[in-house]
């Protein structure tokens, strides 16, 4: 069994990520309806899905849920996890270039996927897109890991992981002048009492808090909050997570 890129990630990553608190971070998402918006939206985006989880948690909840992402090896994940109760639109596309049938009420996008644009030009081209499917006031969610996470936890560090049968070695590689970070990640599945290999190399970009405020501002966005935790506290010098609430005025 040999595997690269999402092909590689899709089928661990939620192995890989499991202590994430979705439902906390759902939580979060409704406390920002509940203090920005008259009444929640019915509509809401997953930007950058992935593997659904945070959609499917979403759904759970009442609303209706489209999910975007531009990995197919991660939508099939999404797809096959999906319990049948809820409806859910799946759209394989590039968060850079996507297109919707409609405006939504709320857009979010969770687990740094914004780092993955890699210059401010594509940035500015995903922020543009979501003003433009936002309804007006509508909420742009999204989070990004700081520039004291890429130099001081990230760096050239090199990371182990281990869990349910999944082995992940992670060595990173920060390049302070272009802001951008390496990750090469070698996955170790274990199948018959065997270990089989995959590889993966992604690359992040670190942004400042002042710059992504400039770029939401540039396109038609109020921002309206930047917290360091799903209880609104405010970031310190050594927040790893920056979390945005912004508004599309329109």
């Amino acid at each position: 069994m040999g595997c690269s890129g999402y092909d590689a990630l899709a089928r661990v990553y939620e192995i890989l990520n499991n202590d994430i608190d979705y439902s906390a971070w759902a939580d979060f998402f409704e406390r920002c309806f509940d203090k920005y918006l008259k009444e929640r939206p019915s509509l809401v985006l997953d930007l950058a899905c992935g593997t659904g989880t945070m959609t499917r948690e979403l759904a759970k909840r009442g609303y209706d849920m489209i999910g975007v992402d531009g990995s197919p090896e991660m939508l099939s994940e999404a797809f096959s996890k999906n319990d049948g109760e809820h409806s859910i639109l799946y759209l394989n596309q590039d968060m850079r270039e996507f297109e919707l049938y409609g405006t939504v009420g709320a857009v979010s996008c969770c687990l740094d996927s914004i780092n993955y644009l890699l210059s401010e030009s594509d940035a500015k081209k995903t922020f543009s897109l979501v003003h433009n499917y936002l309804d007006p006031d509508g909420l742009f969610m999204f989070d990004v890991n700081t520039p004291y996470k890429f130099e001081n936890i990230y760096g050239d560090n090199a990371y182990i992981l281990e869990d349910k049968g999944v082995y992940c070695g992670w060595q990173n590689f920060y390049d302070e002048k272009s802001g951008i970070c390496d990750f090469y990640l070698s996955i170790f599945e274990e199948e018959d009492g065997q270990y089989y290999r995959c590889d993966e190399h992604q690359e992040e970009k670190c942004y400042t808090r002042e710059t992504l405020e400039e770029l939401l501002t540039k396109c038609g966005f109020e921002v309206l909050d930047v917290v360091s935790d799903f209880d609104f506290s405010t970031p310190t010098e050594k927040t790893e997570r920056y979390y945005f609430v912004a508004r599309a005025k329109k």
